[in-house]
């Protein structure tokens, strides 16, 4: 026995260098408490349901488990993370490369390449994430095997089975070894499991109420119905572009609101699921980059998106079931941040039934509506990506040293496959953009124009 523990040892020691590799190279000082105990419970449990709402550090709490789970010397495919949505699946991504690992990750989804995807595939990544249909094609056409899988992740498990894809999860499921483990993540109680899972039960760890609530202001703003988008932008006008998400329940209330937004040369982006993939991407890649700081949207933007921290959540229509209500909340006052939600309500509307015992302060708003200035930034669009070998220094060195810009002028930049986007000082667009027209980018001619 003597002999084991400095075997066990040097392993916990080992095990702590990398974490603490991978917290630095995140930015991150410590796991929280969350993350801490899912981390130690995925060791012992081979099934683990882990519900947590929206900002909680989910998506650390599940990769550490898979990272302490890949075995470098073995081939194929040992994880899959199944999310509901493209933009969740990127995010994941995002999160799992900039942890720095020495395992490479694909990520496939409906509007990307699918031959791309395929080519990636060939030499069989650590891990893939994905969304369920594109998964699912995949293994139909064999991309790559399944059966060497150890490790599946369902992200917003919940989210998934409302959007339907429950066959698309048969599929995946059918294919598998039935003998990996797997962490499940949702922001609500499942009723029961679906049948095509190979357990029965599973474990869980309740995070639902971390704080949010207590941190989270409710405001209430009364209205006359037929001066309800006029009181909604006195509301919004007063944040002084401080950023904020207003949710309504159906997309046509989404575009009533933007019509009359762009009447009044109001800033602000638009999110439903009727828009184009590519027209999502950009309103959000504008929204992160500060181009425009008021997203009006249904709840498709409630959960699963990277979106910068939200100052002000506005309910323009209240969603009928409390869950919705609290995904929503939870891009406002996440982790250890305040937040402050705002319900406007109609004469002739009245509060769900769920928000008859919450505290909320009833304010008033000034009658006369000041516009706030145009935002900070604006979204410049360049005609290379990814695939062109193109790298965010080579994009902030070209506005630097030909566009003449410092780095404050200098916001986010966001790589796409074929396309990216830099946010600049809204102040010095039209100068910087004359200064690099005719510039090349990796010595290919580019397109640089404002992003539509």
């Amino acid at each position: 026995m003597n002999t084991l523990f400095p075997y066990l040892r040097t392993m916990q020691n080992n095990l702590n260098t990398t974490y603490a590799t991978i917290l630095s190279n995140l930015g991150i000082e410590n796991f929280n408490q969350m993350q801490e105990e899912v981390i130690e419970k995925a060791e012992s449990s081979k099934n683990l349901m882990v519900i947590a709402p929206t900002g909680s550090g989910k998506t650390l709490s599940f990769l550490i488990p898979i990272i302490n789970a890949l075995q470098a010397d073995k081939k194929g495919v040992q994880a899959l993370i199944v999310a509901p949505s493209r933009e969740l699946s990127i995010q994941i991504e995002t999160v799992f490369k900039a942890m720095k690992t020495a395992y490479k990750v694909s990520c496939c989804y409906g509007g990307h390449s699918f031959k791309i995807e395929q080519n990636s595939l060939s030499e069989a990544p650590a891990v893939i994430i994905g969304t369920p249909g594109r998964l699912a094609d995949h293994i139909e056409r064999q991309s790559f095997n399944p059966l060497t899988i150890d490790f599946v992740v369902l992200d917003e498990f919940d989210k998934s089975l409302q959007m339907g894809f429950h066959e698309q999860l048969k599929t995946i499921f059918f294919s598998l070894n039935k003998t990996q483990s797997h962490i499940l993540t949702s922001a609500t109680r499942l009723a029961e499991l679906p049948k095509f899972l190979p357990f029965l039960s599973v474990e869980t760890l309740d995070y639902q109420h971390q704080e949010v609530e207590s941190k989270l202001k409710l405001n209430l703003v009364k209205t006359e119905s037929t001066e309800k988008v006029e009181t909604l932008m006195r509301l919004i006008a007063g944040f002084n572009q401080e950023v904020c998400l207003v949710f309504c329940n159906h997309k046509d209330a989404v575009n009533r609101i933007s019509a009359v937004l762009d009447k009044y040369r109001f800033a602000h982006g638009v999110f439903h699921g009727d828009l184009e993939q590519i027209d999502r991407e950009k309103n959000l890649i504008k929204f992160r980059g500060g181009a425009c700081n008021v997203l009006i949207a249904t709840d498709l933007a409630a959960r699963g998106l990277d979106i910068p921290e939200i100052k002000h959540v506005v309910h323009y229509q209240m969603p009928v079931h409390l869950e919705e209500f609290t995904h929503r909340n939870g891009r406002t006052a996440r982790m250890h941040a305040d937040g402050e939600a705002y319900l406007i309500l109609a004469e002739d509307e009245t509060l769900p039934v769920y928000m008859h015992k919450k505290e909320f302060k009833e304010i008033t708003l000034p009658e006369e509506m000041k516009l706030p200035p145009p935002p900070t930034f604006e979204c410049i669009y360049i005609s290379a990506g990814k695939k062109d070998k193109i790298s965010k220094g080579d994009i902030a060195g070209l506005f630097m040293k030909k566009g003449e810009l410092i780095g404050e002028d200098l916001g986010l930049i966001t790589i796409l496959d074929h396309s990216s986007y830099v946010s600049i000082n809204s102040k010095k667009v039209r100068d910087v953009l004359a200064k690099v027209k005719n510039e090349k980018l990796k010595k290919i001619k580019v397109k640089i124009e404002e992003a539509s």
